[in-house]
């Protein structure tokens, strides 16, 4: 399946999942399809790559709450039993609310604090350089999740060392639990905030693989002579409609009724029609 038919295959599975669990984050899960299909058509793990080899590429999703759609990612890639995806937040699962790496080899590192997952991402960049290994770090992070100071602390690390192997990927969409992130802390100057801790900031729409897909690949060939970081503007909720934009959804779970609606826009003009 391409990118675009996955993308919409990870909001599905990530919906369908979190009504049967009453569990979820699912304005979340939608926002980063997009980035997180791209990720795992061939640019992180390719299908069937063993998750435990020295030189693989690491994948931290600091905004461990999209946990859904990163193990339904997971899953299409096959570093996860599709049907284990049914066990989600039962007792004695793997599959936790935010991402267990002792539970799940695939799983690099725990997330669910957030502002933690850049600065083990920064750590896994420095590490690969001292051992001269060729692997790269992409870290997926919220950009509410930006107003956290160690974020920077973590920023000014990578900039000093020109940390060329580590992609920072900014779910940029507006909003955090409950407000948008504008009237919390302002986040309006983002892009120049990364290009004065050193990085190369770029901003992409982040809803289009066509727009994110080429960057990663600049990326994994060495096409940067700093860290990069990707301001990828999304939509919360991208995909259905009534979600879209609304910051109740960030926690609130769909109903049968709201589900069946949501899957059927979705699906519109696509090929998809397997059920998770």
């Amino acid at each position: 399946m391409d990118v675009e038919e996955l993308a919409k295959h990870i909001r599905i599975t990530s919906l369908t999942i979190a009504h049967r669990a009453n569990l979820g984050h699912p304005g979340a899960d939608l926002s980063c399809a997009d980035i997180l299909a791209t990720l795992f058509s061939g640019i992180v793990n390719t299908e069937g790559a063993a998750p435990n080899g020295v030189d693989r590429h690491r994948f931290v999703l600091s905004k461990g709450h999209a946990a859904l759609a990163y193990y339904s990612a997971l899953a299409s890639a096959k570093l996860l039993p599709r049907a284990e995806l049914n066990d989600f937040a039962k007792a004695h699962s793997r599959l936790s609310g935010h991402p267990a790496s002792a539970k799940i080899p695939a799983v690099e590192t725990s997330t669910g604090p957030l502002g933690h997952g850049l600065p083990v991402g920064v750590g896994m960049a420095l590490a690969a350089r001292l051992q001269k290994s060729n692997r790269k770090t992409f870290v997926l992070c919220g950009d509410g999740e930006l107003q956290e100071g160690s974020n920077w602390e973590a920023a000014m690390l990578a900039g000093h060392h020109r940390l060329t192997n580590i992609v920072c990927i900014v779910d940029r969409n507006f909003l955090q639990h409950g407000k948008p992130t504008e009237d919390v802390v302002s986040l309006a100057s983002l892009k120049q905030m990364f290009s004065a801790f050193g990085w190369c900031s770029l901003e992409v729409d982040g809803n289009d693989a066509a727009d994110i897909g080429p960057l990663l690949r600049d990326f994994l060939g060495g096409g940067f002579e700093r860290p990069l970081c990707i301001i990828a503007r999304t939509k919360k909720g991208k995909g259905v409609s009534f979600m879209e934009g609304k910051p109740e959804w960030h926690h609130r779970i769909p109903t049968a009724a709201e589900l069946e609606v949501a899957i059927d826009e979705i699906r519109a003009n696509s090929s998809l029609s397997e059920q998770p």
